[in-house]
């Protein structure tokens, strides 16, 4: 952003010098003004968009949804802890919900991705998500069926090789346990979709009830870029 204060034309030359000098020092002092306030703005990254699942909510996303307009408010600590954390340890972390990728995985995701990290995907994008690996209490979606939808929002309109959604089998708890590969079940691997915005993927499910995530990986077509993505929900 460049600020430039306005020319004033004077009528003899003795006044327009006169001006020129506080004028040209304004220029500069807003200049840096601008470019102070600038810095402590966070960057939403809508420049460079991304996507993510917005429906069963992701992580950062439901932490963006709810609190964006108001996150430095500090009843989140108490009314949303999981997100006050993720907050406190990164805001870029939700204003860049679309941003949770990796690129050049191959399709080795458990090799680039560990336990214990699968909600930062293997702590990528030098550590902005890593709170969203945080073990607690999520705020859930209820989910009130065995079939039910993963909704995604890609604003680059990236499209998919594929996608696969897993969930944690029943027993697990994502409250008190850290997610890891062998806590998870595949429950549908797609074909290809073509560039858009949206894209919905139909899940079945068998017999789960209670607290769970929902696991998504989003293999997009344009380059090799893996995005992994954690929901929270609850089978009612």
């Amino acid at each position: 952003m460049h600020c430039h204060a306005p020319d004033i034309n004077t009528r003899s030359g003795s006044a327009r010098t006169g001006v020129r000098a506080p004028r040209r020092l304004l220029t500069v002092l807003l200049g840096a003004l601008t470019a102070a306030i600038l810095a402590l703005v966070p960057w939403s990254g809508t420049a460079v968009a991304h996507g993510s699942v917005i429906d069963p909510a992701s992580r950062n996303y439901g932490c963006w949804l709810r609190w964006g307009s108001d996150f430095q408010n500090p009843a989140m600590a108490t009314q949303d802890p999981m997100c006050w954390q993720a907050w406190q340890a990164d805001p870029n972390a939700m204003w860049n919900w679309n941003g949770l990728y990796r690129n050049g995985s191959a399709g080795n995701f458990q090799a680039v991705v560990p336990d214990g990290q699968l909600c930062s995907g293997g702590r990528t994008e030098g550590g902005r998500y890593n709170a969203l690996d945080t073990v607690g209490a999520w705020k859930t979606t209820d989910i009130a069926t065995d079939d039910f939808t993963v909704h995604l929002y890609d604003q680059a309109s990236h499209g998919a090789d594929y996608f696969k959604v897993y969930v944690t089998k029943q027993g697990f708890d994502p409250a008190t346990q850290p997610l890891t590969w062998s806590s998870l079940q595949l429950l549908t691997q797609t074909g290809t979709y073509a560039p858009a915005n949206n894209y919905d993927i139909p899940v079945s499910t068998s017999g789960l009830s209670g607290r769970h995530v929902v696991y998504t990986i989003w293999q997009a077509s344009h380059m090799d870029q893996t995005y992994f993505i954690c929901s929270d929900v609850n089978f009612t």
